[in-house]
């Protein structure tokens, strides 16, 4: 546990200080070249570091151990940090498009060409961080650092879009084609709305996650198969294993014979649960209820917690 919160935590670390100087070289090159793109992509930036401070906050969180008023642990912390980071998106998307739609209303002229190596390097640097960030969430199961990744993602298209912009504005101040110029503040506005986009599929699997998300049948297929190996177990009655952030929680009912002891069918029980989570690395706890054996089929979806 320590290893992967340190692993996490050192991810989150690189994301803040890239994204700090990866926005303060863009805000004062796009200020100096003037180029609403760039500006708009600095601002981008600049909302990754408050994301990542976010999600560093809830790697922290959510290694807590469990307490009295959460026995299940601190888990979900990850996914509210990732939806911290959905909303900082969203408020930083529009506020690019605003921006960016009030310049066009405003005389405009080609930005310096410096701007072209800014939005350029800055792409090469933030699609890094994503791969990055994106190989270490999965590695970790971390829904807050998969999260982070995808707002460095983001950047990438945004830089892209502020590299267009700012091309095609240069070139129509070299050629003499106005109309060229309103490229930088159109590229503004598809960046925000690029930025938009990914707020909201963000929050939508964050929220998703958060509300005690179930593994479907299909996804505990090996987890049936471990408990149905154990000496003892004549059936699961049912079985639910649910998300709670980076790790999970089962709940399984299983059916015993029902002339055996009560310690008996306590030490079967345990059996299950110690091969559980000896054999599943994200399976942080498990609730096991046993039932005498019923030749009758179980109800393998409604069960009461006993």
């Amino acid at each position: 546990m320590d290893n992967r919160l340190a692993k996490a935590q050192f991810g989150a670390w690189v994301g803040i200080i890239g994204n700090i100087a990866l926005a303060a070289a863009k805000l004062v090159i796009g200020m100096a070249a003037k180029s609403q793109a760039l500006v708009a992509d600095a601002v981008h930036s600049a909302s990754d570091v408050v994301g990542s401070v976010a999600v560093l906050i809830g790697l922290k969180a959510a290694e807590r151990p469990p307490d009295e008023d959460h026995p299940y642990g601190h888990g979900k912390a990850e996914s509210i940090a990732a939806i911290i980071v959905s909303v900082l998106l969203a408020v930083v998307g529009f506020e690019i498009g605003s921006a960016s739609v009030k310049s066009l209303f405003s005389p405009l002229e080609p930005p310096g060409f410096i701007a072209v190596w800014a939005a350029a390097g800055s792409m090469l640097v933030k699609e890094w961080m994503f791969r990055y960030k994106y190989k270490l969430g999965k590695e970790l199961n971390s829904p807050s650092l998969i999260a982070n990744a995808f707002e460095h993602r983001s950047d990438v298209f945004s830089s892209f879009a502020a590299l267009v912009g700012i091309g095609g504005a240069i070139l129509g101040g070299r050629f003499d084609l106005p109309w060229l110029l309103y490229l930088d503040p159109i590229a503004g506005i598809f960046v925000s709305i690029l930025v938009l986009k990914m707020a909201y599929e963000i929050m939508r699997e964050s929220i998703h996650n958060a509300l005690d998300h179930v593994l479907h049948e299909d996804q505990t297929v090996e987890l049936r198969h471990a408990i149905e190996a154990v000496e003892g177990v004549m059936r699961i009655d049912s079985l639910r294993a649910r998300e709670h952030g980076h790790y999970q929680i089962v709940d399984v009912k299983i059916g015993v014979d029902p002339h055996i002891t009560v310690e008996e069918g306590h030490s079967i029980g345990k059996e299950v649960k110690q091969s559980l989570l000896s054999r599943f690395p994200d399976v942080r706890d498990v609730f096991i209820h046993v039932n005498p054996y019923d030749p009758e089929p179980a109800d393998r979806t409604v069960g009461m917690r006993e």
